[in-house]
């Protein structure tokens, strides 16, 4: 992919205690074509969170290079406020604000980029409206479900109109009805923006649903084993979980991942 929307050349990431250094991710490439929809999964320990966190600039690599839109992102500097704003990060948890409503959390982003203009205050509602938090807008975090606070950490990171979306196991402290749910109307969203998402799971049927490519990481230390075009039909549903295509992807990318567990056994 020449024209790589984010690229990673020989990514590696050392942490550093008083007794050890760990090496956390070693020799990483990876390519994130403008409007892909990309999954990292392996083993607990093997990068995939520390790897968006350097892509977002929220860790340092110890060496190798990340280039977003072509641009080197600089390992001893921090991303430049106009490289930032193409980001949107959705962490594991919403980490909403109890004493802001649901609005006022979503439109955060919005006065941290200085986006006074009443059309950004629009735009956020028109995100609410999409995701069906309309009634709940006004609403405190400690009053939605788990899946609502999903939803509005969701459209918190896109509120800004970032290129890309980093998505780290966004759904996965979520019972699996919703979770499946969520699932579908994250693939509305990216088929309505064309956004790059890059997301981290540890569920394969996940990845396979979402995905047009998956990379599968190992452990220590942490490293790209294999990288898996998903050659499925979109617009993609739930129907297509019971397909025998679907299935062989699942076999495929469950093996590969247990081949990389068992080679940790000494």
């Amino acid at each position: 992919m020449s024209n790589a929307k984010i690229r990673l050349v020989g990514l590696n990431k050392l942490f550093h205690t008083r007794f050890q250094t760990i090496e956390a991710v070693r020799n990483v490439d990876m390519e994130f074509a403008a409007g892909d929809f990309v999954s990292i999964i392996g083993p607990s320990g093997c990068g995939k969170s520390t790897i968006i966190r350097m892509i977002d600039d929220l860790i340092k690599p110890t060496s190798g290079e990340i280039f977003i839109d072509g641009r080197r992102v600089s390992p001893h500097r921090r991303i430049p406020p106009e490289v930032i704003r193409k980001i949107g990060f959705i962490f594991q948890q919403p980490n909403m604000y109890p004493w802001m409503t649901v609005r006022e959390n979503v439109m955060l982003p919005l006065r941290v980029f200085g986006l006074r203009d009443p059309e950004w205050a629009r735009h956020a509602d028109a995100l609410i409206e999409m995701t069906g938090l309309r009634e709940q807008r006004h609403a405190y975090p400690t009053e939605l479900s788990g899946g609502s606070m999903q939803r509005a950490g969701v459209i918190r990171a896109m509120v800004h109109k970032p290129d890309i979306l980093l998505m780290d196991e966004p759904f996965g402290a979520l019972d699996e009805m919703t979770r499946e749910q969520l699932n579908l109307e994250l693939l509305d969203i990216w088929r309505a923006t064309g956004k790059t998402i890059v997301f981290i799971t540890h569920s394969v049927q996940e990845a396979v649903l979402l995905s047009n490519r998956v990379y599968v990481m190992g452990t220590n230390p942490g490293r790209v084993v294999d990288e898996i075009a998903v050659d499925l039909p979109r617009p993609r549903n739930l129907k297509l979980i019971v397909s025998d295509r679907f299935a062989g992807y699942c076999e495929l990318l469950t093996g590969r991942i247990g081949q990389v567990e068992l080679s940790q056994i000494k």
